[in-house]
Parts: C-alpha cells; sequence; structure tokens
C-alpha cells in the first residue's frame, strides 16, 4: 500500500496539492479516504432479491370456474309417491333395478274400493239395460203418435186419440232421457272410483332406475302434506342421459352464455376431463347465504356416451372458457399492482413501473395489449418489502424463469 501511495503523490497532477504537505499527513489523508470508501461500500442498500417473468406471447383464455362444487344431474328425476294414503299391498321394484315407462312399482290396498267398483259396474249394467228398454218404448210411442195422426188426416180417428198418442210417445221419450242421463252418472260415479284406485298406484312415468324406496311391504304410505317434508315413496332416476348443474358467482353470470365450452373435472375420477358446453343460465340468482350469491348454469357433455357410468351425484368442478387468443402477450396476473401497473426490471438492474392497457385474462395469466414489450422482465415478487420504482434489484438466485 506504501508503494500504491507514494505512484499517487508522484503523479503529476497530484504533485502540486501533495509537494507542500508532510508525508504523514498525505498517508492519513489517503487512509481517511479508503476508510470513508469502505463504509459507504458496506452500508449502501443491498439490490433486492426479486422473482421475474419474461413477457412472452402464447395462447390464453379467458375462464371461469364454479364457486361451489358442482353436480352431476340425471335429465329425469323424479320423486314419487301416492295421492292419497294407506297399506302398501303390492311392491314390485327393489333399488337398483331398471324399469320401464308405464310399469306398476308399488300399489296400495284397494279392498273397499274394488267392492265399491265392482257395485258400480253392477249399477251401470242395471242402468243400461234400463235406458235400452225405455227407449225401445219410446221409438214405439212415437211410431204409434205419427200414425195416429196420419188417421186423423184421412179422417179414420179422432183428435182426441191422436193427441193422447202424442201425450204417450212425448212421455216415453222423457223417460228415454231419463234413463240415459241415470246411465251417464252411473259412468261417470265409476270414473270417480276408478281415478281414486289410481290414486293407489304408482306407475313409472319414463325408463330409468330406482334410486331409492322409502317403505316396505305391509307398511303404511304417507303423502306429503304442504309444508311437511316426508320422504318420497319411490325415487326415480334417468340415468341414460347425465348434465351437470353448477353454481357460478353472480359477478360471472352476465359473461357466461349458451354454447360456451366447458372443461369438466369429476371428483372421482382422477387425471380426466370431460368437454361440455353451456345449455342454460337460470334467470334468476340463488340465495342460500347473503354473502353467497350464485347463479345455475346447466352444462351438457359434448359426447354423451363418455358420461355413460357416472353416478348421479357425483361431485364434479367446471371451467366456462369466455374467450381466448391465440399469440397473446402474456404476465402473470399476479403481477399486476392496483391500477393496472407493472413492475419492470431494466438491464441496469432499477425498477421501473409502467401502466398498462390488458385484454382477457384469468386467474393465471393476463393478456397484455400495450405498455409491455415481449422480452422485457416482469417482477412477479410484488410483496417484497420497499420494492419501489428506481430501487436497485436482482434476479433472485431462485427464480423459476
Amino acid at each position: 500500500m506504501l508503494n500504491s501511495l507514494r505512484q499517487i503523490i508522484n503523479m503529476p497532477r497530484l504533485f502540486n496539492i501533495f509537494r507542500f504537505l508532510p508525508l504523514w499527513s498525505v498517508y492519513a489523508a489517503v487512509a481517511f479516504i479508503a476508510f470513508i470508501t469502505a463504509i459507504w461500500m458496506f452500508s449502501r442498500p443491498k439490490p433486492l432479491e426479486v422473482s421475474i417473468h419474461t413477457a412472452a406471447r402464447n395462447k390464453i383464455e379467458s375462464t371461469v370456474i364454479n364457486t361451489r362444487a358442482g353436480t352431476v344431474e340425471a335429465c329425469q328425476r323424479t320423486k314419487l309417491s301416492t295421492i292419497t294414503g294407506g297399506r302398501i299391498d303390492y311392491l314390485g321394484v327393489a333399488e337398483g333395478d331398471r324399469v320401464e315407462a308405464g310399469q306398476v312399482l308399488m300399489r296400495l290396498w284397494q279392498g273397499d274400493l274394488r267392492a265399491q267398483e265392482s257395485v258400480m259396474k253392477a249399477r251401470q249394467l242395471s242402468a243400461t239395460q234400463r235406458y235400452r228398454e225405455a227407449c225401445a218404448f219410446a221409438r214405439q210411442a212415437e211410431k204409434d203418435a205419427a200414425r195416429q195422426e196420419e188417421l186423423v188426416k184421412d179422417k179414420f180417428a179422432s183428435p182426441a186419440t191422436a193427441e193422447k198418442a202424442r201425450t204417450e210417445a212425448d212421455f216415453r221419450n222423457a223417460a228415454c232421457a231419463s234413463a240415459e242421463a241415470e246411465v251417464e252418472t252411473v259412468r261417470r260415479q265409476l270414473e270417480s272410483i276408478i281415478t281414486d284406485l289410481d290414486r293407489t298406484v304408482i306407475i313409472a312415468p319414463f325408463n330409468g332406475t330406482i334410486a331409492r324406496i322409502n317403505g316396505e311391504l305391509g307398511e303404511i304410505s304417507t303423502p306429503s302434506p304442504t309444508g311437511v317434508a316426508i320422504p318420497p315413496a319411490i325415487e326415480l332416476i334417468d340415468d341414460s342421459c347425465l348434465y351437470v348443474k353448477a353454481p357460478m358467482d353472480e359477478v360471472d353470470a352476465p359473461k357466461i352464455q349458451p354454447g360456451q365450452p366447458v372443461r369438466i373435472s369429476v371428483e372421482a375420477i382422477r387425471n380426466k376431463r370431460f368437454d361440455g358446453r353451456v345449455r342454460r343460465v337460470a334467470p334468476y340468482i340463488t340465495t342460500l347465504e347473503k354473502q353467497a350469491r350464485t347463479v345455475d348454469v346447466d352444462i351438457d357433455f359434448v359426447n354423451p356416451e363418455e358420461a355413460k357410468g357416472l353416478l348421479v351425484g357425483y361431485s364434479v368442478d367446471v371451467e366456462i372458457v369466455l374467450a381466448s387468443r391465440d399469440s397473446a402477450l402474456l404476465i402473470p396476473a399476479a403481477a399486476l399492482r392496483e391500477g393496472n401497473k407493472a413492475l419492470i426490471l431494466g438491464e441496469k438492474g432499477i425498477v421501473s413501473e409502467r401502466a398498462v392497457q390488458t385484454g382477457i385474462g384469468n386467474w393465471q395469466q393476463t393478456e397484455i395489449l400495450s405498455g409491455i414489450e415481449a422480452g422485457e422482465r416482469v417482477i412477479t415478487s410484488l410483496h417484497l418489502p420497499g420494492l419501489l420504482p428506481g430501487v436497485r434489484a436482482r434476479v433472485s438466485g431462485t427464480n423459476s424463469r
């Protein structure tokens, strides 16, 4: 170090400064300068270590996901109960059975109604016979009255005889009409009994699978009255046609339209996605909780054959694709600051702030329309204290990109 100081002192430019000073004072001045320089070097702020993402072009999709788990639903699903209550007299199916439309699934005891039906059928037969007899007499009386009226015209019978014949015909016609009305009354009474019989029977409205049965042979089955939650006697599902119902956040509702593509993930089937398409967006908001308002979206499977075998009630997640770009300039969504601003790490290690214009995006990436060029380094570790425009920074050794 002494030789270096002598070289500095012997330099022509510094000779005029130091030639009149004692040598020891020159050494002291140089040592002081070196000390101050060392303090500054060790006390100045170290560059922040930041994580970066290099802006590049790639495909991006703007998507929304369900707020709560969706559900695999059957296109047709019904909960069946008898209209009236009674004792189960016939139970022709078990849970898991396949049934056809029109098949009788359950029937209550019908002894009293069957007896009434037999009585009413006998009454119907008797009323029909009386109707036929009365109308036969009416037709004959009508012929007799017409004959007497012809004889009066030819002056072979008195008007009183013809009038009496006409009165008899009118009486017989009224009796015929009365008998016909009685037949109709009995027929309607029989229909009422048959309707009551239908109230005690459960018939499959469509082809499907028995999902659940509540009740056993000989037990009393009671229909659910208004305002009282009683389980249905039989639950029938058509699992040959499946779709997904998913609750979406109310904020996303205006963006979702029928026909948009959907990716469906079934919780029970890992590493497999099903293609879907939005079929219907509910015209109202569901309010399960005041702070959790959602809209139900119905989603069809693009390939229904792939969905065969899925169980009704499976928990699913959906991702609805709102829009897509094939070659968009992308940065991580987490790299955006409030007010659509981003921090850029320059070539000299100085942080700068840029205002950017964004396009479509999702929870992972955002499209940049202006403000950032491809290849620029965007800082993603925005949580670091002291990270402000103008500070020095360097790329962290653990940075992934």
